[in-house]
């Protein structure tokens, strides 16, 4: 059996999809759907079972979910505007510990997800090298939250014996969810078809221009296979990026964005709000030599051609989902 927490959002349904592809269908999916269109997520895949994440370690406690193969650990609050640090420690931090040592115990794979929100601002660098994550400082209690776990596990020495991807700016099919925190591509797919025109923030620093702030940004389906390459070589262990390596401006994803909608840029810089200039991000870029030099043979979807098939092979159609 195959574990997905979060497999009711964005990259949790995108890897059951991805298994799906695989041939895999003994999945149980682990969420909390509440009221959310999270679940129309689910509709177009095959899985086993669902349970609520409220029940999940419960169930694992007392041997009603057996025969585990690896849990793909999704689930997570990833909001970074949340503020209650509390709900964060619970949901983020130790929900993940248990998990963790559940796997190490029982000796099954375990792939979770940390996140390039550890970095902070960027002064530390992009590297996923274990000995320097003492020395980030995300900028909200969200990386906090994913950083505390990587400490946690690597003071333990737990690092060789799992998986962590620390994600970079996803985007593609099954994010419509995430409200506020979609993509900008998704965002401003519908902003353009509203009004016509795209709005970015102006720049605030002298060395960038309106619109060319840079960031790493990855298409899901690209994530999915280095998630299934993960699943599939076991012998490879530790905390790795996941981006594409190559920096690009807001303005090159504007403009993908009007050309997959076969429209003239129109792209309109507006102010930042003040309570984001000091925390907002210039440049972020993933250093991907470690997963080169464990064995993976990366090849990443340019910017430009995972617009247009998530454009119009998902948002332009009846039926946007993975299927």
């Amino acid at each position: 059996m195959y574990i997905v927490t979060g497999g009711a959002g964005f990259i949790g349904s995108a890897f059951v999809w991805k298994l799906n592809q695989m041939g895999i269908t003994d999945i149980l999916v682990v969420d909390n759907l509440e009221e959310t269109e999270k679940w129309k997520n689910l509709v177009n895949l095959t899985f086993d079972d669902y349970i609520h994440k409220s029940d999940f370690i419960e169930a694992l406690e007392v041997g009603s979910v057996r025969n585990v193969d690896a849990i793909v650990h999704m689930g997570a609050c990833s909001s970074t505007t949340e503020l209650d640090a509390d709900y964060l420690m619970e949901n983020n931090l130790h929900y993940t510990q248990y998990l963790a040592q559940y796997c190490l115990d029982h000796k099954c794979r375990f792939i979770y997800a940390s996140s390039a929100a550890t970095y902070g601002d960027g002064s530390q660098g992009f590297d996923d090298d274990h000995d320097g994550f003492a020395r980030l400082r995300p900028l909200n209690m969200y990386g906090y939250s994913k950083q505390l776990f990587d400490l946690w596990a690597l003071k333990r020495g737990m690092l060789d014996k799992m998986v962590g991807i620390k994600f970079f700016n996803v985007y593609g099919p099954n994010e419509y969810h995430k409200d506020d925190m979609k993509s900008v591509v998704c965002k401003a797919y519908h902003q353009i078809r509203e009004t016509g025109a795209l709005k970015l923030f102006k720049s605030y620093r002298e060395e960038y221009g309106h619109g060319e702030q840079k960031r790493d940004f990855v298409y899901i389906k690209d994530c999915l296979d280095i998630m299934a390459w993960f699943l599939e070589h076991p012998e490879v262990n530790g905390v790795f990026n996941l981006g594409t390596g190559q920096a690009r401006t807001w303005n090159d994803l504007a403009k993908s964005v009007f050309a997959a909608m076969n429209m003239e840029p129109n792209i309109q810089y507006i102010d930042m709000p003040e309570s984001l200039r000091e925390k907002y991000q210039y440049f972020t870029q993933a250093n991907m030599q470690k997963l080169r030099d464990a064995g993976c043979d990366l090849h990443f979807t340019s910017l430009e051609d995972a617009i247009k098939d998530y454009i119009q092979n998902y948002l332009d159609t009846e039926n946007p989902y993975l299927s």
